[in-house]
């Protein structure tokens, strides 16, 4: 059994605590907040009996063998090679990091301490991505694909309102393309490899993260039109155009659904069923990862951290987090 930890009290955290213990593989040991009534909280309710307030201290933990980051972006660096240095697995969520420099330091650190070092990204791991694959086989090489993520965020009122939340605040290392602009992104990393040129375009709020914003991505034979935002929604599904036919996702941040529509006018249902509990999948790759001692490759990481840096160079978005690199 995996004994982990978690850093970090938020939804995310419960659903990947409960994801976990679905694998039947992980065991949740002990949770870290800045506020132990916030860890007590969370971890009550899982049977917790160690709580921290101290990373270094969780660090230090001789009993936890893995740690699931689910803190803000600007920590996921500095915390995640913290607890590999120290020897533990980490999975952490995505952006693994506020920048490409702090991403390869990540994976310095992991391969120097040979442990798994992993961003959750759960549709990655979804049945319905490796159905993608399978539906590219059927409609030949792709020519044209469009992905869409556009949700009208729940802070975005506060924002609007005078306030300042996290996921519109620089100093978080937040935005529309770090937050669901990555989700699309890292899609077309994970089907379509390294593009030859990226295009971005960006709308800029007051407090200096992106809105909303849309990216071509270029290859050979290949043009990727990405639109994401957090300041209104779509109801449109994303798309890849093959020579024999087209292919419908319903969502892709959430893959429920994959539909080849060929060129002669029938149609081909490429889903299968999936856990409901959609992390269960990322939970069980990490956790197959460490018992197996393998080492994910960590090449789709890197080549989304280096995009998503670019991007913000592109669009003008700059964090305290790549000043601090640059020192």
């Amino acid at each position: 059994m995996i004994h982990f930890a978690v850093i970090g009290t938020g939804w995310i955290s419960e659903a990947f605590v409960k994801a976990a213990h679905q694998t039947g593989k992980m065991q949740l040991t002990a949770v870290y907040s800045r506020s132990l009534e916030s860890a007590l909280t969370f971890g009550q309710a899982f049977d917790v009996s160690l709580y921290y307030t101290d990373l270094k201290e969780l660090a230090e933990e001789t009993t936890i063998d893995a740690v699931y980051i689910a803190s803000p972006n600007v920590m996921h660096c500095e915390q995640a090679i913290l607890m590999m240095e120290h020897g533990k697995h980490v999975i952490c969520e995505k952006p693994v990091a506020s920048n490409y420099r702090e991403a390869q330091r990540m994976d310095d650190v992991a391969r120097r301490q040979q442990v798994v070092c992993m961003e959750a990204y759960r549709s990655r791991y979804l049945p319905n991505f490796a159905q993608i694959r399978a539906a590219m086989e059927k409609t030949g090489p792709a020519t044209r694909a469009f992905f869409s993520y556009c949700q009208y965020s729940s802070r975005y009122d506060k924002y609007l309102a005078g306030e300042n939340p996290n996921t519109f605040n620089p100093a978080f290392s937040n935005g529309s393309v770090m937050d669901i602009g990555f989700y699309p992104l890292a899609a077309a990393v994970a089907l379509f490899g390294r593009p030859e040129s990226v295009k971005a375009e960006g709308r800029l709020l007051d407090s200096g993260v992106d809105g909303e914003g849309s990216l071509i991505l270029g290859y050979p034979d290949l043009t990727v039109m990405i639109q994401h935002s957090k300041v209104s929604d779509s109801v449109i599904p994303s798309e890849i155009q093959g020579k024999y036919g087209a292919i419908v996702i319903d969502h892709i941040a959430d893959i429920q659904s994959v539909t080849v529509h060929y060129r002669d006018g029938n149609t081909e249902e490429m889903t299968v069923s999936q856990q409901e509990q959609g992390m269960f999948y990322e939970a069980d790759f990490f956790a197959e990862a460490i018992i197996n001692h393998q080492f994910p490759d960590r090449k789709e990481t890197l080549l989304t951290a280096e995009l998503l840096t670019e991007i913000r160079r592109q669009i003008g978005v700059i964090y305290p987090a790549d000043q601090a690199n640059m020192d």
